[in-house]
């Protein structure tokens, strides 16, 4: 069984991601997972995974495969309190299910890095952090609408 839980989880504030993802040589290291659901419309992190917290049943098994070359995987909500945390739990323990204890290793909170172990993590405070600071940048935030985040 994994030694990861919701409270150890790695995070990771909004402006350490954009310099993570503005970086050249990070950038094809790391991914980052957008599970919200119908709260999608309206903005998301340039060249993030939209993977519906409805759809993670079927879904993560899969993401494990497509991310498993990536040293860093960044789940995220609106909030990151519940499906977020959840998802990257779920993703973390499915990886170790399906790569074995040794090769599907996640990092926990304060552990260093080692060789094929995967920092699995949560963006802080979620896509609603993350909006206050980079929804209109373009070079971070992509289908931006202003008139949807106003009315909230």
């Amino acid at each position: 069984m994994s030694h990861l839980n919701i409270a150890n989880l790695p995070r990771i504030n909004a402006p350490a991601l954009a310099s993570l993802i503005q970086s050249p040589a990070a950038s094809p290291t790391i991914a980052v997972v957008d599970v919200r659901d119908d709260d999608y419309i309206g903005g998301h992190i340039k060249g993030c995974v939209h993977a519906p917290s409805s759809s993670l049943d079927y879904r993560t098994p899969e993401l494990v495969r497509t991310l498993a070359d990536r040293k860093t995987v960044v789940f995220h909500c609106m909030l990151s309190q519940q499906r977020g945390p959840s998802a990257a739990l779920r993703y973390a323990r499915e990886r170790e299910r399906l790569l074995g204890k040794d090769n599907g290793k996640c990092l926990a909170e304060g552990e260093g890095e080692t060789d094929g172990a995967q920092k699995v993590c949560v963006l802080e405070r979620g896509f609603g952090a993350w909006l206050q600071l980079y929804g209109e940048d373009e070079r971070l935030t992509e289908g931006y609408d202003r008139r949807l985040w106003e009315e909230h």
